[in-house]
């Protein structure tokens, strides 16, 4: 349980040198506060073309606060062009009884689950039959121009960071509506780390580095009904985020409990017309511990619609796979170092990075480089 873990203690020396960090664990730098429930903070400041100095610091001070506290909050009055509908109706395409077939989901599926394909990190992975996380998902990076024969560095073509999106042939407004929705989260990600940037008293730019080949991830993911034999309570068990910032969508199902300090699981039910954000442990290190990755988990709820279960749309933004991620007491980490060892403990990759040499040599010429 996240409660039970020991709080990292700051470093108190000053020290000359920059200290580079290849991963971090999934342990947060503290523990959120004893909240009861999320907070809601509202962005309708960003849609206002005129909006005033004072009306964004406000907001910053704002986001602040809730990442101080609660690690996690609702977001309301979205600068989005996709209504909560709109995103669930992307999902129904893909796994609802009239979306894909399992022969056409399986031509999308990673090289892990079907050999005969081409993609290892983005596209489509089935459930895990007898796994803890009951899930079926579909991954999409930034929309790219980037030719399939791209390879990765390092990595090379056993397992692509860096590879193009897969789409079903069948379905062209399925694969613009996830590559438009995947932009403007990617923005909406953007505007938020400047105000964030302004929080820690850095120049609003402080976090641009985060863009250049960023790796965010777009999930739509599935939830199937638990079947009434299991007795499974959870289907998503506890877990930080291990990144920067996440977006997410979800139905009205719920499920969603995040961990207080006094180690109550607090209910997140959907609020309409939200979106629910967190940042990560890679996030609570850049803020010097200020900040707090929050353990989070989805309850196994009763009342699911029994034909298409739940469905969850995720949005974790990531910076570039060489870019230095650098905190405000000295410490660095080279984002792509970092996602690689976490991703090795992940059942879907475990086979395709079982072969990949020392990741900290992306470290290495990630700090040259720089």
């Amino acid at each position: 349980m996240a409660h039970k873990h020991k709080v990292r203690k700051k470093n108190v020396k000053q020290e000359s040198a920059k200290r580079v960090v290849p991963y971090l664990p999934s342990t947060p730098y503290k523990m959120s506060t004893s909240f009861s429930a999320l907070p809601i903070v509202s962005l309708s400041v960003l849609s206002s073309p005129t909006a005033k100095d004072e009306a964004l610091l406000a907001l910053s001070s704002r986001l602040d606060e809730v990442f101080a506290t609660t690690g996690f909050a609702y977001l309301t009055d979205l600068p989005l062009t996709f209504s909560h509908d709109d995103v669930f109706e992307l999902c129904a395409n893909f796994f609802g009884p009239s979306g894909l077939s399992e022969s056409e989901k399986m031509k999308l599926a990673k090289n892990t689950f079907v050999a005969e394909n081409k993609n290892t990190y983005r596209g489509y992975f089935p459930p895990q039959l007898g796994a803890d996380n009951l899930k079926e998902g579909f991954e999409i990076g930034s929309p790219t121009t980037r030719a399939a024969t791209t390879l990765s560095p390092l990595t090379g073509r056993k397992f692509n960071l860096t590879e193009p999106n897969v789409f079903p042939v069948t379905r062209p407004l399925l694969r613009s509506h996830c590559e438009t929705l995947h932009s403007e989260l990617q923005s909406l990600a953007t505007r938020i780390l400047t105000l964030l940037a302004v929080a820690l008293g850095k120049p609003p730019s402080f976090f641009d580095n985060y863009l250049t080949d960023s790796l965010s991830t777009l999930r739509l993911l599935h939830y199937p009904p638990v079947p009434t034999i299991r007795t499974q309570k959870l289907i998503c068990t506890p877990h930080t985020d291990s990144g920067i910032l996440t977006l997410l969508h979800q139905d009205k199902t719920g499920g969603l409990e995040v961990l207080n300090s006094k180690g109550d699981w607090i209910a997140a039910p959907y609020v309409p017309g939200s979106v629910v954000v967190n940042i990560g442990d890679l996030m609570a290190m850049v803020s010097g511990g200020r900040w707090v990755a929050t353990y989070h988990r989805v309850r196994a709820v009763k009342h699911q619609d029994p034909a298409t279960g739940r469905y969850s749309v995720p949005f974790f933004f990531e910076p570039g796979l060489h870019c230095v991620v650098k905190g405000v007491e000295g410490e660095e980490v080279v984002y792509g170092e970092h996602v690689l060892k976490k991703m090795k403990g992940w059942v879907e990759f475990q086979e395709a990075l079982k072969d990949i040499p020392d990741i900290k040599t992306i470290g290495r010429q990630a700090m040259e480089a720089h």
